[in-house]
């Protein structure tokens, strides 16, 4: 195993992985996320297009089995508008932590923190003083719900994420078994880097 900092044309070259990896792994719960490959490519073009992308990448060999990707906030302004409209922060200075995503059989061995580190490291070489990422919001009694689910909030919060107070965006996505796309809410949890 191999977890690396992706950046250019590197980057560029692994985002159709990404794309399987999103459709794969948000299949499960919270996410319940019903993709499509052509969206995912559309989607991922924000990376493709910002010259302060990052892709962490874990690799298996030569396969990639996990990533985390991650822009300035402002890449998503337009998106993340609504969410964090009322809050006295300076938005170019929020790096902004978008998914992470890692294959069942590869977790517990470290690699979400890492996938964190590599990420904040990226923000501190760019200057930030904030990082951001969000999380969709389910309720506790979703009958798609595994009854051994456990949440990551205290992985975030041991890492010092917090959820920010009233900031929360609405995506909208075809959840697995549904016809059509329906909004979630998503809250975002910040911290300072040091």
């Amino acid at each position: 195993m191999r977890v690396e900092v992706l950046t250019g044309a590197a980057l560029e070259a692994a985002l159709d992985d990404v794309a399987r990896l999103r459709i794969e792994v948000f299949r499960a719960f919270p996410y319940l996320y019903d993709g499509a490959f052509d969206y995912e490519r559309a989607y991922l073009q924000t990376y493709r297009d910002s010259e302060n992308a990052v892709l962490v990448g874990a690799f298996d060999g030569e396969t990639l089995v996990g990533a985390a990707t991650g822009t300035p906030l402002e890449d998503h302004a337009e998106d993340f508008a609504v969410a964090f409209a009322g809050h006295d922060l300076a938005l170019d200075q929020i790096f902004y932590c978008a998914e992470s995503v890692l294959l069942p059989q590869y977790r517990g061995r470290g690699i979400g923190h890492q996938f964190f580190d590599k990420r904040e490291a990226h923000a501190r070489r760019l200057g930030r003083q904030k990082v951001v990422f969000c999380s969709v919001q389910r309720p506790k009694d979703h009958p798609l719900r595994p009854s051994n689910y456990a949440p990551l909030d205290p992985f975030w919060r041991k890492r010092g994420y917090q959820p920010l107070q009233g900031a929360v965006a609405q995506f909208s996505w075809k959840d697995v078994g549904h016809a059509s796309e329906t909004a979630k809410p998503l809250q975002f949890w910040i911290r300072d880097l040091d």
